[in-house]
């Protein structure tokens, strides 16, 4: 009997490597680090926020000029369907002159559009519905980045 246990508890320790295995982590879009965010200041030209973020994941003209950069993670376990785990839109807006009038960094919270940067949910605006789209079209898998 003493030799069975041992004989378990040896093959227990052999796959503790495998068990991470089952779980993968992608990442899709563009993450932009919270120290590249602050980066950007108010005044910043379309240039200088390029050379900070990099090329946008797509761009909008209401109400002025805006960059998107969109990043979602998923997580696999086993061979179960990606589950959303985190999706975030960073969003900078130029004025009609090209410079930058504001930055707000977008994710989901409670059901809502949620800006990290501000504090606060996001509750109406030229880009809600755009942004309402991105981030809510996360919950379904089959969307992806």
């Amino acid at each position: 009997m003493f030799a069975f246990a041992r004989h378990t508890v040896f093959l227990a320790f052999l796959s503790l490597p495998l068990a991470g295995c089952f779980t993968q982590t992608l990442t899709h879009g563009q993450v932009v680090s919270p120290d590249a965010i602050q980066d950007v200041q108010v005044g910043s030209s379309r240039e200088q926020v390029e050379l900070l973020l990099g090329s946008p994941s797509t761009t909008s003209n209401m109400d002025g000029e805006a960059y998107y950069y969109i990043s979602q993670k998923s997580e696999t376990v086993a061979f179960w369907s990606p589950s959303i785990v985190d999706q975030r839109v960073v969003a900078v807006y130029f004025d009609r002159d090209g410079y930058v009038k504001s930055v707000a960094d977008y994710g989901i919270e409670d059901g809502k559009v949620f800006d990290y940067l501000g504090r606060k949910t996001r509750t109406g605006g030229a880009d809600y519905g755009l942004l309402t789209q991105i981030l809510r079209g996360a919950a379904n898998p089959s969307i992806g980045l």
